[in-house]
């Protein structure tokens, strides 16, 4: 049996509508991607979208059309993919690195608190995983201090808190529609947002800083979204429910069947919805095995695994050293104690039940 992490779902009618838009003759920017960026506004609840060419550069439109630029600092989880951080980076800003908490691995209010400064601009909190952020809390700490809020939503599409819609709680939402994503264009991001003159802002951010053809009115790049790569994401966007009912299923199987003396399933937080984009496990002190073993194991039993992610992003070669003691020490002993499980929608019954006994059988 051969189980991989991810599998993407591409069917027919996404390769009806690429070919569709292919034949059209209009295959940049056009009709499509606006349709899809109205309907995924939809989707969050937010009065704007605007569609990009990937999550890196959503976060980066939406962080320089908050107006982070050369000596702000923007604080960030280290438990993340690197583009959390890099993208501010990119604005010339400093990402100032804040601990999570262990249990939903996602940003820590109270660290917040902590590391806000005269220079401090703005906070990204993190879905990771597909479980929303304590978003309450976070929101909490930007008001007092005046704080923007910007959510990366790149693995959360269609997550809730107490029945809101991811992407609507910031000033800006920005997901990512990578591959292996809950939906996918192949590549591409969005931005929400409820500010009409951020969604103008942003426009001109990701077409060359145009306010009309051959004006140009502020420094911009090219991070527009292609029609090819909306009418995929207008088709996986009608799938989207579906594919997160089954994660969601998925998962709350292999809670409830892994038995495994050591081995700690994903925490749920009350009024959350999580989309499961990762079924994450920690292994503890009290796991028989090393976690590279364990890996090495499952890959035996034709069972991928992944680890998200192996190396906080305050030790990354290019924001090290940091000062010890370490300022994010959950983020450093998740980072060595996490693995991925598959989760994904094409998973059926036969091999949830294998995956699980595989793991039973090393308790």
């Amino acid at each position: 049996m051969h189980i991989p992490i991810a599998r993407p779902v591409i069917g027919h009618d996404e390769i009806a509508a690429v070919s569709e838009v292919l034949t059209s003759g209009m295959i940049a920017q056009g009709e499509r991607v606006a349709e899809f960026e109205q309907k995924f506004s939809d989707l969050c609840g937010t009065t704007h979208a605007v569609a990009t060419s990937n999550g890196t550069t959503a976060l980066h439109a939406a962080l320089l059309a908050a107006g982070i630029g050369h000596g702000d600092e923007v604080i960030v989880p280290s438990f993340s993919f690197v583009a959390t951080a890099s993208s501010i980076s990119m604005c010339g800003a400093t990402p100032v690195f804040c601990d999570v908490d262990e249990q939903i691995c996602n940003i820590n209010p109270a660290q917040i608190e902590e590391r806000v400064t005269q220079k401090t601009k703005a906070v990204v909190g993190v879905h990771l995983f597909g479980h929303p952020f304590d978003v309450v809390g976070v929101s909490q700490v930007c008001e007092k201090h005046n704080l923007i809020l910007i959510e990366d939503a790149a693995q959360a599409h269609g997550a809730s808190v107490n029945g809101e819609r991811v992407g609507g709680f910031g000033q800006f939402g920005c997901f990512s529609f990578y591959a292996t994503k809950n939906m996918t264009t192949g590549e591409g991001g969005m931005v929400t947002t409820n500010e009409k003159a951020m969604a103008e802002r942003l426009r001109q951010i990701i077409n060359h800083g145009q306010t009309e053809k051959y004006l140009h009115a502020r420094l911009g790049y090219n991070y527009r979204m292609t029609d090819i790569a909306a009418a995929i994401g207008l088709v996986q966007l009608k799938k989207l429910e579906k594919f997160n009912a089954r994660r969601r299923k998925n998962a709350a199987y292999l809670t409830a069947n892994i038995r495994c003396r050591g081995l700690i399933t994903p925490t749920v937080v009350n009024g959350v919805n999580p989309v499961y984009h990762q079924y994450v496990v920690r292994l503890s002190e009290e796991f028989p095995m090393k976690r590279s073993e364990f890996a090495d194991y499952l890959k035996t039993k034709g069972i991928g695994t992944a680890v998200h992610y192996p190396l906080p992003i305050h030790r990354q070669p290019m924001y090290a050293p940091q000062s010890d003691p370490d300022p994010c020490p959950v983020s450093t002993k998740l980072s060595s104690c996490v693995l991925s499980l598959p989760v994904h929608p094409m998973l059926d019954g036969k091999e949830l039940a294998y995956i699980c006994d595989a793991i039973n059988r090393v308790g």
